[in-house]
């Protein structure tokens, strides 16, 4: 029968950071559409640049969107609604991130179910409206589609990712069909975050 592997699936077998940043950019243009009426695509991709620095302290893919409101606070002190944006570097966010998450949570009122709920809902439009760039936003790690696809044990995916992402990612970039019912994501009953 072989072994079982339960394998992590953001930054182990898929460098999803690309997608996970222009997706939260996204997101949170739709949440605080005032916020961003002025940010031009220089600051965007800088908020995207600064996203690939600060997303080892993501443990759950809405925090992306507070990511990109707290830099983008950080840049435009005109717009600044939370307390601890003001002389905030990176490498303070990287340093006191779950210090940081509650404050602002509660500084912008926000709500992590419904964060989750725009996340899932802006990537499912992406995917709609142009698959291949999502797809192309993401990258599998080299040898992980050929581990999967000659693998002789069990493999489950665990991931803080909604399931449908990350079986669409392994069916359309690594060419791997994991019935879902072993992808174990975020909403799924399965994982508690």
């Amino acid at each position: 029968m072989g072994d079982l592997y339960a394998l992590d699936f953001d930054g182990v077998l898929c460098d999803s950071c690309g997608e996970s940043s222009l997706s939260a950019v996204k997101a949170a243009k739709v949440r605080w559409p005032a916020l961003f009426q002025g940010v031009d695509s220089a600051l965007e991709e800088w908020i995207v640049d600064q996203m690939h620095i600060v997303r080892p302290v993501v443990e759950t893919g809405y925090e992306n969107l507070l990511l990109v409101r707290l830099l983008l606070e950080t840049k435009i002190p005109s717009i600044r609604e939370s307390p601890v944006a003001e002389g905030l570097t990176v490498d303070g966010i990287l340093e006191t991130w779950a210090k940081i998450k509650p404050v602002i949570m509660e500084a912008w009122d926000e709500d992590k179910d419904a964060l989750i709920d725009l996340f899932g809902q802006v990537r499912d439009d992406w995917i709609n409206k142009d698959l291949t760039t999502w797809i192309g936003a993401n990258r599998f790690y080299p040898g992980v589609s050929d581990a999967l696809k000659f693998a002789s044990s069990k493999i489950y995916i665990v991931t803080t990712k909604q399931g449908r992402f990350a079986e669409a990612l392994l069916r359309e970039i690594a060419g791997v069909i994991i019935p879902s019912e072993r992808i174990y994501g975020l909403g799924s009953g399965s994982v508690s975050l």
